[in-house]
């Protein structure tokens, strides 16, 4: 196994977001991202990171004895070896999540792999950059997520849950950009317009008030 990726760290937590929130999982971020959204909290694994063997990556990954593992970043799938990483860790035996931006073609994931794509709302700053056919991609193990900073993000949203029919495509998450949407709020207006969605807040920020959950 000759490919190598750069890893800004591999590290065990619970699961912060997604429908496994609260798991225990093990977390590989990878380094390098090609989008700026302006509420990034990962903006320290834009650059640096240790360049790893995917073997020494799998084996580091396997030494907490846990079946959960999300590949995130930065955007992961920017580094080509991605791909190979996800599809040798399901071959044995883990379940591995893949936290993307969506700005990257997902064709080629592994379809064992559940894809959570963070479809860039206009408070990002980086709507530009959704690759809207990655949605066919999709299936309902997979995840769609929108964060939420405003009432602009917030219509959008709803919008884009229309036009892409994405209630009968896959699972949809809504996330509020700590400090700057009230969650409370967020919450109170999803049930006055009985969205289809899973609300969401970042555990991992509750609980250690950081990026990481460590």
């Amino acid at each position: 196994m000759a490919s190598s990726l750069r890893i800004t760290e591999i590290f065990y937590s619970l699961q912060g977001e997604s429908n496994t929130v609260g798991i225990p999982t093990v977390f590989i971020r990878l380094t390098g991202c090609p989008l700026r959204c302006v509420y990034c909290d990962t903006a320290y694994a834009f650059t640096g990171g240790k360049k790893m063997e995917l073997a020494d990556i799998i084996a580091q990954a396997g030494q907490y004895d846990c079946k959960y593992i999300t590949v995130t970043g930065g955007e992961p799938l920017a580094q080509p070896a991605c791909l190979e990483l996800m599809t040798a860790l399901l071959d044995k035996g883990f379940m591995i999540s893949l936290e993307t931006s969506g700005a990257i073609d997902v064709s080629t994931v592994d379809s064992r792999v559940v894809k959570v794509i963070d479809l860039k709302t206009p408070g990002s700053g980086e709507i530009s950059k959704n690759l809207y056919q990655n949605i066919r991609y999709l299936n309902l193990k997979d995840q769609v997520k929108f964060v939420i900073s405003n009432d602009e993000d917030y219509n959008w949203s709803k919008t884009a849950i229309t036009e892409y029919a994405l209630p009968g495509r896959c699972e949809i998450l809504f996330s509020p950009v700590m400090g700057r949407q009230n969650p409370t709020e967020l919450a109170e207006k999803i049930l006055r317009d009985r969205l289809p969605v899973r609300f969401q807040i970042q555990l991992h920020k509750l609980l250690w008030n950081d990026a990481q959950g460590k």
